[in-house]
């Protein structure tokens, strides 16, 4: 089966696709000496020469698998497409999401070198963006995940990574021969993110398999990679025998290999990982959204200190995406998946929709729309804590 959106395709989609999600302005202050040589003047944008991306990440990309990867990817696939040289672009890694003056350290770093535009990629940079934003007027502040904006230097951007997750329920759920899928995730219920995507990859599971439930560790951390090893281990002595994930590293798939059951990788590809046990993996191409905003700053679509747009993709413009189905999946998990996906893209359906109800594992009933994931504080009927 091919992979669900190719990535050139996905880049293409992404430039005719690429819309706002409603952030609201605010005033800035006066433009400060170390940024001001990032203005783009009238909407006249800034020359590709003369453009600098800075990035942060919470891990290093060169472990070549997980989040911080994925977002690297992601980067080179802009700098390819926009013909950007090494020099412009300034990476930051290992930068922990809890640690504030690191944080800041590396943005103000970024805003030294002549970064125009700085991408955050975790959780946790979010209140230093803000800060700095409005230090900065003159710096665009590009912060990955979360819900804060200005709507003129500082914007937030995500997707409907949910639609992906399901499609990867529906593998999970035919695989499963005890009925018990566990899944590591990095926060708890109260995260709409994480949770979000617990509910859609159950909601998946129980489209094909009703008997099947979702059984949950929590590890409190976006990056923890002994913790995550232990989650998933410790729902492997359950009896879980499909595990999946929203964590960073590739660690609950090796475990599950490890122990001979199956698993669902995140972020990026994790067959090559462990690939006795990976039956497919819910990506991001953060292509489509890095080389569409690099442009906008470059075109003077986006005019920083003046309008800027957040953004919440999807997988009909490309950003989130499945991988290629393993081998190890079970029989007719092509077609379902397939079904699926088409009803997604034809938007016929939505895991979603504003206005289906859904029931949480209290009885209680929920309608919500993809673009509020953040307010789902409540998982699914199938879904277990597992503490």
């Amino acid at each position: 089966m091919k992979k669900l959106i190719s990535a050139a395709l996905a880049l293409a989609m992404a430039a005719m696709c690429f819309v706002g999600c409603g952030s609201s302005a605010s005033s800035a202050p006066a433009s400060s000496e170390a940024g001001s040589q990032a203005a783009s003047a009238e909407g006249a944008g800034v020359p590709a020469e003369d453009i600098k991306v800075g990035v942060i990440h919470i891990g290093d990309p060169a472990a070549g698998s997980g989040y911080s990867y994925a977002h690297d990817q992601g980067i080179v696939a802009m700098q390819q497409t926009l013909g950007l040289s090494d020099s412009q672009i300034i990476r930051k890694n290992n930068i922990s999401d809890s640690d504030t003056t690191a944080i800041e350290n590396a943005m103000m770093e970024c805003i030294e070198e002549g970064c125009n535009i700085i991408f955050a990629t975790s959780w946790g940079y979010m209140d230093t963006c803000e800060k700095l934003a409005e230090e900065y007027p003159d710096v665009l502040f590009c912060h990955g995940t979360g819900y804060k904006s200005n709507g003129t230097n500082f914007n937030n951007y995500f997707g409907r990574i949910y639609q992906s997750r399901y499609l990867s329920g529906v593998a999970a759920g035919l695989k499963t021969e005890s009925n018990m899928i566990g899944y590591v995730g990095a926060m708890g219920q109260e995260n709409g993110e994480v949770t979000s995507g617990i509910d859609a990859f159950a909601m998946g599971v129980e489209s094909v398999n009703p008997d099947a439930k979702v059984y949950v560790k929590i590890t409190n951390s976006w990056y923890d990679p002994e913790g995550e090893s232990q989650a998933a281990k410790a729902l492997i002595d359950m009896g879980c025998d499909v595990i999946g994930q929203h964590c960073d590293t590739p660690n609950p798939q090796l475990e599950a290999e490890k122990a001979g059951v199956w698993g669902v990788g995140y972020n990026s590809d994790m067959t090559k990982d462990a690939p006795g046990a990976v039956l497919c993996s819910v990506e991001w191409n953060w292509g489509a959204f890095y080389t569409q905003a690099v442009q906008n700053v470059i075109d003077g679509t986006w005019v920083i200190g003046e309008h800027v747009d957040n953004y919440f993709g999807d997988m009909a413009d490309g950003l989130v995406v499945l991988s290629d189905l393993s081998d190890l999946c079970a029989d007719g998990t092509a077609d379902a998946v397939q079904a699926a996906e088409d009803k997604i893209l034809s938007g016929e359906w939505d895991v979603f929709d504003g206005k289906t109800e859904i029931e949480d594992n209290a009885g209680e009933m929920h309608t919500v729309e993809g673009a509020d994931y953040g307010s789902i504080n409540w998982y699914y009927r199938n879904v277990v804590q597992a503490g």
